[in-house]
C-alpha cells in the first residue's frame, strides 16, 4: 500500500481537478463541507467521521481511512471507538460476503428449499 500511498505528494494531483473541472471541484468542496461541519447536523462530528472511517475501511480507501481516522481523534473519538468502527466495518464486509454466497448459489442452479407446511 505504501508503494503508491502518499500524504503529501498525491495532494498536488488535485491541479488536475482545479485546472479540468474547476466547476465540479467546488461544488464537491462545499458538498464535503457541509457534511462534515462541526456545527449544525443531527449525528455528531464524532460519529459522522466514525462512519466515514468506516465506510473508507469497508471500500478499502486508504486515504479515506487515513484522513478521517485523524479527524474521528480530533473530533473525539477515543482508540477504543477507532477500534469497534473497524469491526463494525469488518462486520458489513463479511455478511455482504454471506449474502452474496447464497446469491452464488441461486444464480449456479441449487434447487429451492421445499415449501414447509
Amino acid at each position: 500500500m505504501s508503494d503508491y500511498f502518499d500524504r503529501d505528494k498525491d495532494k498536488t494531483y488535485t491541479r488536475v481537478y482545479k485546472k479540468q473541472t474547476p466547476d465540479i471541484l467546488e461544488k464537491f468542496a462545499a458538498f464535503d463541507a457541509a457534511v462534515f461541519q462541526e456545527e449544525g447536523r443531527e449525528i455528531p462530528l464524532k460519529y459522522r467521521e466514525l462512519i466515514a472511517l468506516a465506510v473508507g475501511i469497508t471500500t478499502q480507501c486508504v486515504y479515506c481511512i487515513d484522513a478521517h481516522s485523524q479527524n474521528a481523534v480530533k473530533a473525539g473519538a477515543s482508540e477504543a471507538e477507532l477500534a469497534e468502527a473497524a469491526w463494525v466495518a469488518t462486520a458489513i464486509r463479511a455478511g455482504g460476503g454471506y449474502a452474496h454466497g447464497r446469491l452464488a448459489f441461486k444464480l449456479g442452479g441449487a434447487s429451492e428449499p421445499a415449501h414447509q407446511h
